[in-house]
């Protein structure tokens, strides 16, 4: 991943704090989030429900920096998923399966997230393409096995096609823009996209995921 693109992903996180306002929830209950207080995050291989055969690994290799940039520690993915490997386990689904006690006892996390990826790729119409990723995503306490936070994002690239002409709206089109330009799969761009709305904390989205101890800027909710 060049620099570009990860100066590119900075600016949507950015972007993405100050949008929501006209679409909020009722209030999500983060008592569990809140006690638990997680502060290492083991991410599994997503499961992948999508008929892209790539989809899981380019979700997982878009999912780091924003949980970092939240203020959590993420082991290693690549190391993780190469443990797993080792140990006989190189399917989604398995990995997925694996108890959390024995998730506790090779890496002892606070908090392992379980991402689902719903819709992965690009659909060709008539007149116009949709580079679309859709994500589910679970937070869950690695001891007490309590779900902290569940949360889902859509992210595509005819965003600025149906979006408002909201002046943040534009920026937002032109930063996917960019960003799709800058790498030749679209859909693993679309994804850092899809996972930098999911995992950056947002204190207008009313189920944001929190952020972590180790974040330098916190404006809570």
């Amino acid at each position: 991943m060049n620099n570009k693109f990860i100066a590119l992903l900075g600016t949507l996180f950015t972007l993405f704090m100050l949008v929501g306002c006209s679409t909020q929830k009722e209030n999500y209950d983060y008592t569990a989030f809140k006690e638990s207080k997680p502060a290492s995050i083991l991410v599994l291989l997503p499961t992948n429900q999508s008929n892209e055969i790539n989809a899981s690994f380019g979700v997982f290799s878009q999912v780091t920096l924003p949980l970092s940039e939240a203020g959590y520690y993420v082991f290693p993915v690549n190391l993780t998923n190469e443990v797993f490997k080792q140990n006989g386990l190189t399917v989604a689904d398995e990995i997925q399966s694996v108890s959390l006690e024995k998730i506790r006892q090779i890496f002892n996390p606070d908090a392992v997230l379980y991402i689902n990826i719903q819709n992965y790729g690009t659909n060709y119409q008539v007149i116009q393409s949709d580079t679309r990723v859709t994500l589910d995503a679970k937070l869950v306490d690695a001891h007490s096995e309590k779900i902290l936070w569940t949360g889902s994002a859509t992210a595509s690239s005819l965003e600025n096609q149906q979006s408002s002409n909201s002046l943040i709206s534009s920026l937002i089109s032109a930063a996917i823009t960019q960003i799709t330009d800058t790498v030749r799969d679209h859909s693993i761009a679309i994804s850092g996209v899809a996972t930098a709305r999911l995992f950056t904390p947002n204190p207008i989205k009313a189920n944001g995921i929190l952020y972590g101890p180790y974040a330098t800027t916190k404006v809570e909710k």
